[in-house]
C-alpha cells in the first residue's frame, strides 16, 4: 500500500486540509465520478497512470472515450467488489447508459442477459460480446466481424456451406436484432413480411389461405405456422446436393 495511498489518486491533500491560510485559494484535489468539477480527462488520466498496459492504448480514440466516458462512471474503486467485474451485477451498471439495450432486453425475444438471481442467473454479460474499452469492430464488439462473434456461439451456421443464403454470409443483423425483438428468435421482422424485404412474391404463395384473403392475391396454407420455412428449413445455408433452394 506503500504506492497505492489516498494522495496517489487524489493528489496532494495538504491545502485541502487547510495546512494554508482559510482565505488563500487553492486547487482541490483531484475527485472522481459523473458528477465531479474534475474535468473527465483529468479523472482518466489519473487512471491511465498505472493502468497503462492494458487499458490506455485501447482507450484512446474509442467509443467511450470519445463520449467523455469517465473510468469512475462505470467503476467503482472503493468497494469490495467493482460493480462492473462481477457477472451477477455488470448487466446493471452498462444499462444505466445503455437504456435503449435494457429496453431490448425486455422483450420476448432476447439473448439471456436479464439477471434475477430469485429465478436464474444471467447466462450471459455484456462483455460476452463487447470490449468496453476499445475495438477494432462497430458496436465495439469482441471480434473483427459480427459475424465472427455470433458463430462464436452458434458454431451450427459457421460455415462453409455447398449453398449459403447472401445475407447470412454477410451480416447476421441483417435478420436478427441482436439485443431483442418481439420476434422469435431475435428477428427484425415475422415470415413471410421478413422474407419479402429482400424476394419478391411476385408468383409465389405469399398470403395466408383464409377466407379474408382478397382475389388474386394467391393465398396459399403454406405460409402459416412457420411460413417460408416449412418449405425452404435451411435457411442459414444447405451441404445438401439439392439444396440450392434451401429446401434440403
Amino acid at each position: 500500500m506503500a504506492q497505492l495511498q489516498c494522495e496517489t489518486c487524489h493528489g496532494p491533500g495538504g491545502e485541502h486540509a487547510g495546512r494554508r491560510s482559510p482565505v488563500a485559494m487553492h486547487n482541490p484535489v483531484v475527485s472522481f465520478g459523473t458528477g465531479s468539477p474534475t474535468p473527465i480527462e483529468d479523472q482518466n488520466a489519473v487512471c491511465m497512470d498505472c493502468h497503462d498496459d492494458d487499458v490506455s492504448l485501447a482507450w484512446a480514440g474509442s467509443m467511450h472515450e470519445r463520449n467523455d466516458t469517465g473510468c469512475a462512471g462505470c467503476h467503482s474503486v472503493h468497494s469490495a467488489s467493482d460493480p462492473v467485474g462481477l457477472h451477477a451485477t455488470q448487466v446493471e451498471v452498462c444499462f444505466d447508459c445503455h437504456q435503449q439495450q435494457r429496453a431490448e432486453s425486455l422483450k420476448p425475444s432476447a439473448h439471456p442477459i436479464r439477471n434475477d438471481l430469485q429465478i436464474r442467473p444471467a447466462a450471459m454479460i455484456c462483455t460476452d460480446c463487447h470490449s468496453p474499452h476499445a475495438s477494432v469492430a462497430s458496436g465495439q464488439i469482441n471480434t473483427n466481424t459480427l459475424n465472427e462473434l455470433c458463430t462464436g456461439c452458434h458454431t451450427e451456421f459457421r460455415g462453409p456451406v455447398l449453398f449459403d443464403h447472401a445475407p447470412v454470409s454477410e451480416d447476421c443483423s441483417l435478420c436478427h436484432r441482436p439485443h431483442g425483438s418481439v420476434h422469435a428468435p431475435l428477428l427484425t421482422r415475422r415470415a413471410p413480411l421478413l422474407c419479402q424485404s429482400c424476394h419478391s412474391q411476385r408468383g409465389h404463395p405469399s398470403i395466408s389461405f383464409t377466407d379474408a384473403s382478397l382475389p388474386g392475391g394467391n393465398p396459399s396454407p403454406m405460409v402459416l405456422e412457420r411460413s417460408c420455412m416449412n418449405c425452404h428449413t435451411q435457411v442459414h445455408g444447405s451441404n445438401h446436393p439439392s439444396g440450392y433452394k434451401l429446401m434440403r
